[in-house]
């Protein structure tokens, strides 16, 4: 382990993860919730349309629950199909219509038999070595397991099975699982740890963890999630992620931090 590189991420995670950086980023969409079927449904979706500019994501989600009324998983529950026309016109760059009614029919399906959407990320067997993939694999499953699930939609539900870095589940199961201090995540889940964990990888976690040398495999996928979290397990075994705050704020906020080493 590199002392140097060490040092740089426990500096840098204390500086972003603070109540500031919750303004900017898509984690403010779930945070305007208190219920927690409303946060789990909005961390959820708003985490699926997390691609493109930050601020463009947090405009599609207000729009989206906007439609929905003051809660989103009383919505799910009592809406009818014809209640399903509002969102006719309602989409995010690749994700459209179609989508929409496939993550409701989900949504209400799942809330008709379990208290909170953490059941579909059980499978029966978790693979000890690898559970995230394990469950991440298990919720594309169960998500897709249904007449009305759409293969359209499966560009939207990644599956670490397909080699998928799965960047945005990652990052939905970081606000679930991770402890509510500094009031940025949510810590609502509490039969998955935070040793099971995997590092959100984007373009600008990549690009950073490149140029410090911990992210040597060529290729974005979940190999290289699996490697740089093994990295970061080094630096802290049971809150591995903890790392996802410096690395991404070096990639947006200080523009790679260049002047680190």
């Amino acid at each position: 382990m590199n002392k140097r590189i060490a040092d740089i991420l426990e500096e840098k995670y204390r500086l972003f993860h603070c109540v500031d950086f919750v303004a900017t980023d898509p984690i403010s969409i779930p945070k305007s919730y208190s219920k927690k079927q409303d946060i789990e449904i909005t961390a959820f979706w708003t985490a699926i349309l997390s691609w493109g500019n930050r601020k463009t994501i947090i405009n599609s989600a207000q729009n989206l629950f906007g439609r929905m009324g003051a809660s989103p998983h009383d919505f799910i529950m009592n809406h009818t199909e014809k209640d399903r026309q509002i969102f006719e016109d309602f989409k995010h760059r690749t994700f459209q219509y179609p989508d929409t009614l496939c993550f409701l029919d989900f949504l209400q399906r799942h809330y008709q038999t379990y208290e909170s959407l953490e059941d579909a990320f059980v499978p029966e067997v978790l693979d000890p070595l690898h559970p995230m993939k394990s469950r991440l694999i298990h919720f594309y499953d169960r998500f897709f397991d249904h007449p009305n699930a759409l293969d359209r939609t499966k560009k939207h539900i990644a599956n670490p099975a397909k080699g998928s870095t799965c960047k945005r589940l990652n990052m939905m199961m970081r606000w679930m699982v991770r402890p509510a201090e500094a009031r940025v995540d949510f810590g609502l889940w509490r039969n998955i740890s935070t040793e099971e964990l995997m590092i959100p990888l984007d373009v600008h976690v990549e690009r950073v963890t490149r140029k410090l040398g911990i992210l040597t495999a060529k290729k974005a996928n979940w190999d290289a999630v699996e490697e740089l979290t093994s990295y970061l397990r080094i630096l802290d075994p049971q809150d591995p992620v903890k790392y996802d705050f410096a690395l991404f704020g070096m990639g947006v906020m200080e523009k790679d931090g260049l002047d680190l080493l």
